[in-house]
């Protein structure tokens, strides 16, 4: 696998945002360009820093955020991703793209992405959340949209309940991100 596969990685406000750190650098250690663009509530669980470390890459925080050029960041993002993850994938952040809400960085990229960049979401939240109908229904009409999803998985879930919600592991995140690329 060659360095050019472009992978932008969304990291959005849920516990296991942490976990996104070793996705990055399991993919970048795969020679992975890896791009990551995080949400507001997700630099409420880890910040910036690890992921600019792991991938030697500047991190995208805010919608006006300007790496270089002239182009705005989110649409270069988008123009040049192979693959768009979403890891962890909060239910709000399922629910905008559903809808087509693009308030931040990761959901105008989302938006813009071109036709060829290959779209997976893993979830990660309370199972009731998981469960929801509004959830399902979200779900259901990203995958119409050829999203794919991988997990959630069960288990112990932060809130102290057992149950479906967990990010499924990063090792097999990363295969999945890896086969897809392929």
């Amino acid at each position: 696998m060659s360095v050019s596969n472009k992978i932008v990685l969304g990291v959005t406000g849920s516990i296991a945002a942490h976990k996104a750190a070793d996705l990055a650098s399991l993919l970048t250690k795969a020679k992975c360009d890896v791009r990551v663009v995080m949400t507001a509530d997700a630099q409420h669980f880890i910040t910036p820093l690890p992921f600019k470390t792991l991938t030697r890459n500047p991190v995208v925080t805010n919608l006006y955020d300007e790496v270089e050029g002239w182009q705005p960041t989110h649409i270069s993002l988008a123009d040049e991703a192979d693959l768009f993850i979403i890891a962890p994938a909060t239910a709000n952040v399922i629910a905008k793209l559903a809808h087509g809400i693009t308030d931040d960085a990761l959901t105008c990229i989302a938006l813009a992405l071109n036709s060829k960049a290959k779209i997976l979401i893993a979830p990660a939240m309370n199972g009731k959340m998981w469960l929801h109908a509004a959830t399902q229904a979200n779900v259901a009409t990203l995958k119409k949209r050829g999203a794919k999803f991988i997990g959630p998985d069960e288990g112990m879930l932060s809130c102290g309940y057992e149950g479906i919600g967990r990010l499924w592991p990063v090792a097999k995140i990363a295969e999945h991100v890896l086969k897809q690329l392929r």
